[in-house]
């Protein structure tokens, strides 16, 4: 294969390896934006909508499916403050913060709405809001405390998080796991694999935590960067197809690298060697057969 052709190809080649792999990465870039505009459907439905009860929606044993996450749900028992846990790095409003985790003992989930309570007896972690953090993050802070007695309590679901590796100091947790945080209360009990964000408490107290944020509905930049991607792949093989058409058209093979001769290889006899014809010449450039022959004539004349 000639160079310039071998050259061409080798630019095809990278501008198709390139080309394929901007179009991956657009491909993904394309299912985050999917993914994202899924999540944000999901808030725009639930975060508003009218609570329900939560036997309606949900069983203690059942993990939150992604459609009800953000729902709000009522559910009637009573709190344990003694058992409070603090989450820790979770910020709000820009500052260093912790939430407040408080175990809520169901008297009845369906709240009040079915002819017997359900659910009786089991353990609902819920989220009251959050707490700062104050000076020393290490330090205990004390977190304004629930209602008394039986209460009826709006919340929205969230799913449980998954166990963090990290570790706390005793009474804080580094994420809502809900087995980890009653493991750190010392409650006992069937669990809800689920807990919930405080929407409102019946009969409500003052002071509260501050109020949890509203999740983001911001779409992200995963969209542009898709369509940057593809951009990319389109235009290295625009790019690169130029560079080669160039080559082909316009270059030049180069030069074939002389081949260095056998060193072992026998040599050729030499030729003779031409005669050299000596010609002396004093400084001042005259022959010295002309200076023979002024003598000679010199010598003559001195004769006569």
């Amino acid at each position: 294969m000639r160079p310039v052709v071998r050259r061409a190809v080798g630019l095809c080649l990278l501008a198709v390896a390139l080309a394929t792999a901007c179009v991956f990465l657009g491909r993904w870039q394309w299912h985050r934006h999917e993914w994202r505009d899924a999540q944000i459907a999901i808030v725009m439905d639930n975060f508003g909508a009218d609570p329900v009860p939560l036997s309606s929606v949900l069983s203690p044993d059942q993990a939150v499916p992604d459609d009800l996450v953000w729902k709000p749900v009522l559910v009637s028992g009573h709190y344990l403050p003694d058992q409070t846990v603090e989450l820790r790095n979770r910020p709000a409003d820009g500052t260093p913060a912790y939430h407040v985790l408080v175990p809520f003992v169901v008297d009845d989930s369906s709240a009040g709405t079915a002819a017997a309570a359900t659910d009786a007896g089991t353990v609902l972690v819920v989220d009251r809001g959050w707490v700062p953090t104050g000076e020393n993050a290490d330090a205990d802070v004390v977190a304004p405390a629930p209602p008394v007695g039986d209460v009826t309590i709006t919340v929205r679901l969230r799913a449980d998080e998954p166990d963090s590796t990290r570790r706390a100091p005793a009474g804080q947790v580094q994420a809502i796991a809900v087995d980890e945080v009653l493991d750190v209360a010392g409650v006992d009990g069937t669990a809800w694999q689920a807990y919930g964000g405080l929407v409102s408490e019946s009969p409500a107290v003052t002071p509260m935590p501050g109020t949890l944020p509203e999740p983001s509905i911001d779409p992200g930049s995963h969209l542009s960067y898709a369509f940057q991607w593809w951009v990319f792949a389109l235009g290295s093989l625009v790019g690169f197809g130029l560079l080669a058409r160039r080559e082909v058209l316009e270059g030049v093979d180069e030069p074939a690298a002389p081949v260095d001769p056998d060193p072992w290889a026998p040599r050729a006899p030499r030729g003779p060697r031409p005669e050299r014809v000596h010609t002396s010449r004093r400084r001042d450039g005259r022959a010295e057969a002309e200076e023979d022959a002024l003598v000679d004539a010199q010598l003559r004349s001195e004769r006569d």
